[in-house]
């Protein structure tokens, strides 16, 4: 008795819920953790150092996570995580710094400080990273367009950051309205991320949604536990490692969270859907952008109540703006003409290809029309040359003719049956399905091709033979196709022997593996050999 094992292929069970979500339930874990530890012990150095190591190493993880999906994932999504990882390196540098003050130095951070600006400035290629709208397919010159405007739009903010922070940070110390005019800009500067995450999640699918969501929702969860810590400062009840830090912690986790996830996600960049006016939405924030910095300079120079160091510091500012947003102006401007001036070239290809297809066409209307008038004249020739032939033959078959007359009546016979053949080739080139196929005689094709050819060279000095192998048989092919290029290669080789005086053309054919193989050999006489 014997048996047959049949092998199946073992379906895999489909994931729990908790294998799906592990990473969000280890950044949950972390945050429980955190908030654990911050509400059982007390104020101490010790507490200080967890608090600044876990909030820097998470930071760490998460920038790291994010440059290696710039580094491995496929070229559109690049444009989202290097930004990303961008944004959480400043981020960690931030961090750092802090660190390094409260456990290097035992040191409060100062108000105001320089790593301030690093903090600001860690959102900046966030809004970038989201505004770009990787989920949306791009291609040419309108990717350096787009990507220009994105830059103006980030040099307005570090400019807006310079006008509004920097007078009271760095040209005359003024901490309470330093304090007031960054917590303002960073809180508008978080909106605006969060803003923007919103609408893209809103007009994206599949994985990027869930990408936006996810980022949506930790930047909400960071900017409320911003808004509590800042109050925290402000009443003197915040330090390292507070329950105020909780937020922090688990925004930045739930972040890293979402990097590592996307990995298993379908990140599928698709078409432009929405109306054509959320395309012009970026172009015209760019426009503001450019047209606000002139009011800001008349701003700082009739209703700025500031001091006059202060006041000149934002004109210079403003002009400084100014002048890199108008080099932005231009380079987009050169690049929309380079694009608009290949648009051009290329309608003028399409409008070349179009006219040579037009051509084309015209010109097969009319090898169609003369195929037809070729069929009708052939029609209207066979039928006399039907009864020349007819009458001939009968004529020849009389025993009452001289020598002479049997010759002539055989030399019309002769005629009437080489025209004749000629209107069944012109038949045959009037046929309308060219790329019909049957059983084709090759040497009965070469023998009329050949007919054909001494009628367009009457009186010509070259001598045309045939030669046929034995047990030749028919070969599968399209008539007509094979006797316009036998007529083609006669009709060459007849010029190239006129122009050298005569010769003869000697046409063989046999067979060779199973197909029929012509060679037309011309020479310039019958004793020469022939050449190619």
């Amino acid at each position: 008795m014997t048996g047959v094992v049949v092998a199946r292929p073992v379906e895999s069970e489909p994931m729990s819920w908790l294998g799906r979500h592990r990473w969000f339930v280890a950044a949950g874990g972390i945050t429980a953790t955190y908030a654990v530890v911050s509400l059982v012990a007390h104020k101490s150095p010790g507490l200080t150092s967890f608090s600044d190591i876990s909030g820097l190493l998470i930071m760490l993880v998460a920038a790291g996570v994010t440059l290696a999906n710039a580094v491995e994932r496929p070229k559109q999504e690049r444009s989202f995580w290097a930004p990303m990882a961008l944004g959480f390196a400043l981020w960690a540098c931030n961090q750092a710094a802090w660190a390094y003050c409260e456990i290097a130095l035992h040191q409060q951070i100062p108000d105001p400080y320089f790593f301030d600006i690093i903090l600001f400035f860690h959102v900046v290629p966030m809004i970038a990273a989201v505004a770009w709208r990787p989920d949306l397919a791009k291609s040419g010159a309108r990717v350096y367009v787009s990507a220009l405007s994105f830059l103006m739009l980030l040099g307005w903010w570090v400019l807006l950051y310079a006008f509004i922070v920097f007078p009271h940070q760095y040209v005359i110390l003024n901490v309470p309205l330093y304090d007031v005019y960054f917590d303002g800009l960073y809180l508008l500067e978080n909106g605006l991320l969060l803003v923007v995450l919103a609408l893209s999640a809103l007009t994206s699918s599949a994985g990027w949604r869930r990408v936006y969501l996810h980022l949506l929702g930790s930047g909400m969860l960071y900017g409320l536990g911003s808004r509590l810590l800042n109050r925290a400062l402000a009443s003197h009840t915040y330090y390292s490692g507070s329950p105020y830090d909780v937020p922090l912690i688990g925004a930045v986790a739930w972040m890293a969270a979402t990097a590592v996830s996307a990995r298993d996600w379908e990140m599928v960049s698709e078409e432009f859907r929405l109306n054509s006016r959320w395309k012009k939405v970026v172009p015209y924030l760019a426009m503001l952008a450019t047209l606000s910095l002139p009011l800001l300079g008349l701003w700082a120079v009739w209703l700025d109540p500031s001091p006059a160091p202060t006041r000149v510091f934002r004109i210079y500012t403003a002009l400084g703006g100014m002048l890199l947003l108008g080099l932005f102006v231009f380079l987009r401007q050169y690049l929309q003409d380079r694009a608009l001036m290949g648009l051009l070239h290329e309608s003028r290809r399409a409008f070349d290809s179009q006219k040579q297809l037009q051509d084309q066409l015209v010109q097969k209307e009319k090898l169609a029309s003369l195929g037809t008038l070729i069929a009708g004249a052939a029609h209207e020739i066979d039928h006399p040359l039907t009864a020349v032939l007819t009458s001939s033959e009968q004529l020849w078959s009389q025993e009452q003719l001289t020598t002479e007359q049997n010759a002539l009546v055989r030399k019309i016979v002769t005629q009437a049956q080489r025209s004749r053949d000629l209107v069944s080739n012109l038949l045959r080139f009037a046929q309308h399905a060219p790329g019909d196929k049957a059983l084709v005689d090759v040497s009965v094709l070469l023998k009329r091709s050949i007919q054909m050819v001494e009628w367009r060279f009457p009186g010509s000095n070259v001598k045309m033979t045939v030669t046929v192998g034995d047990g030749l048989g028919e070969i599968w092919g399209n008539a007509n196709q094979l006797h316009q290029t036998f007529v083609e290669i006669l009709e060459n080789s007849m010029d190239a022997l006129q122009e050298s005086a005569g010769g003869a053309l000697q046409v063989q054919v046999h067979q060779q593996g199973g197909y029929s193989i012509p060679f037309i050999r011309p020479s310039r006489s019958e004793k020469e050999p022939a050449w190619d």
